[in-house]
């Protein structure tokens, strides 16, 4: 586990991020005493697979009916999520 001062810290975050992110673990201080650490998330959020994705497009298509709503109806409640 290494330490690295808060100046360093907020110079070099990005590439903390990337080391954190490849399993380091970093200890931030400030004036020498530890302040926060900084650790890789433990449940990474999985990709969708191709037949998910298809999957939810399709019960998409089956939610929107095409007569029932105009495009720009679609549109404005796309803008909602």
């Amino acid at each position: 586990m290494e330490t690295i001062g808060a100046f360093d810290a907020k110079t070099h975050l990005s590439g903390l991020l990337d080391r954190v992110a490849r399993g380091e673990r970093i200890t931030i201080t400030r004036h020498g005493v530890p302040a926060a650490m900084l650790v890789p998330v433990r449940e990474v959020r999985r990709k969708l697979s191709h037949e998910e994705i298809v999957a939810g497009m399709r019960a998409l298509r089956k939610r929107v009916k095409p007569d029932t709503m105009s495009i720009r109806e679609l549109i404005n409640e796309g803008r909602r999520f």
